[in-house]
């Protein structure tokens, strides 16, 4: 399962477990992705690790000082970023 973070800027807007689709949104050298209807939004991802599959699951939401965090499982192989 590949995981990827999105920023939630209000509380209660998903669930763990809700069913989720994703938007792809293009900049100059990176991808985006946002929860559909506008709800949360990724990081910028690189094309070389573009999302396939755009349909998903809540796998978990967490509260920080910097604000509401969702993590969404996507059906396809986890990818290493870092590298």
């Amino acid at each position: 399962m590949r995981r990827i973070e999105f920023k939630m800027e209000r509380p209660g807007l998903l669930e763990v477990g809700q069913k989720i689709t994703v938007t792809e949104g293009l900049l100059p050298s990176n991808y985006y992705y946002t929860i559909d209807p506008s709800l949360a939004m990724s990081p910028n991802i690189p094309f070389r690790y573009r999302l396939k599959n755009r349909e998903g699951v809540v796998a978990d939401i967490v509260e920080n000082s910097r604000g509401f965090y969702v993590t969404a499982e996507f059906d396809e192989p986890e990818v290493d970023m870092t590298k």
